[in-house]
């Protein structure tokens, strides 16, 4: 009995032991070096809701929230980047 638990069963129970010591370890560094790295940024948020208009330009319906406008003839007109106001300057 004593040559089983010597043999095969010390063994075993070391070899599960640091496994779990190992594991905890490399699980520690992995969330250490994920957390100091910066996150990357998306779009900014584009206000929401309100009345939609048409891009004159490139025919893309958006919000009057927020949206570029220009006016014309006393109306505002509504873009969906300052690129196409841009251009409809232009034109």
């Amino acid at each position: 009995m004593r040559f089983i638990f010597v043999e095969i069963i010390l063994p075993l129970l070391i070899l599960l032991f640091l496994r779990s010591v190992l594991k905890n370890v490399f699980a520690a560094f992995r969330s250490a070096t994920t957390v100091s790295k910066p996150q990357p940024q998306g779009p900014p948020p584009v206000a929401m809701g309100g009345e939609l208009k048409k891009d004159p330009v490139c025919g893309t319906y958006v919000s009057i929230v927020g949206s570029p406008s220009k006016q014309v003839d006393g109306k505002p007109v509504y873009f969906c980047s300052t690129a196409c106001r841009d251009k409809f300057r232009a034109a």
